[in-house]
């Protein structure tokens, strides 16, 4: 259903045969302004309430992507029960996933061994984008999608992080210690602290689940595991906020 004005500058141009293809959702003020501002994404359609088309009036021109005006009511139906959607829901194609083999050779890379919350895997994110992190690397199963509720939490971060997704992480880390990468695991329980040493890039910083940590294969597949040096009494953190600290810590370490 249509109703309203329309803003419709031309139509977004996709390759053929891609019509079809997987759709994904973005909503939210930050997480659409990103994916058109960020211009990384093919975009296929934006539902928008006439005071959010208003408000991105010049972004939704410059990238001419077909926009309907509709209801909030509408755009929350297309939407699971109680998303935040600040009236704009942006259909966009998946971004293009990153190889392993494209990582940069001086990178600084971020791997997740499945963490599957989405507000966590969307924190760590926007992190990583504040960071400059030059890929978030996470298994194929067992993480979170990367769109909707996880792309509302990363505020934005999505469409600067590329993303490489494995089948096999313990390979993964492999391959990244074969490219010269130093990977550092993260666990409370490590004699090491992170940051009390130098460290170099290229450099993946390796993080695991918050009920079980980083698995034994992960673990054989990293060149050194480290602890945050936490002084209360509480030793461990929300992953989300133990991989701000350690970026933190890291970038400062990195000689």
């Amino acid at each position: 259903m249509k109703t309203g004005r329309k803003f419709r500058a031309r139509e977004t141009e996709r390759p053929e045969g891609r019509r079809g293809s997987e759709v994904t959702r973005l909503y939210g003020f930050h997480a659409v302004t990103a994916a058109l501002n960020a211009e990384r994404r093919t975009l296929v359609r934006l539902y928008a309430t006439a005071a959010a088309a208003e408000r991105l009036a010049p972004e939704i021109k410059r990238r001419g992507v077909e926009t309907r005006i509709v209801a909030a009511e509408e755009i929350a139906g297309r939407l699971p029960r109680d998303a935040v959607h600040q009236g704009l829901l942006l259909e966009a194609e998946p971004l293009a996933p990153l190889d392993v083999s494209e990582l940069p050779e001086n990178g600084l890379v971020v791997v997740l061994d499945q963490i599957t919350d989405p507000h966590n895997v969307g924190a760590i994110l926007r992190t990583c984008a504040a960071f400059a992190v030059d890929a978030l690397l996470t298994t194929e199963r067992h993480s979170p999608e990367f769109s909707g509720l996880l792309a509302k939490a990363a505020s934005g971060g999505l469409e600067h992080v590329p993303i490489c997704a494995v089948t096999n992480l313990a390979r993964a880390l492999g391959e990244m210690g074969d490219m010269g990468y130093w990977r550092i695991g993260l666990d409370s329980e490590a004699p090491t602290v992170l940051g009390a040493e130098p460290l170099r890039r290229p450099l993946a910083l390796v993080l695991g689940a918050e009920d079980k940590g980083l698995r034994r294969l992960t673990r054989e597949n990293c060149d050194a595991l480290a602890r945050l040096e936490l002084p209360g009494a509480i030793k461990s953190l929300n992953v989300s906020n133990a991989c701000a600290i350690s970026l933190a810590l890291a970038t400062r370490a990195v000689t």
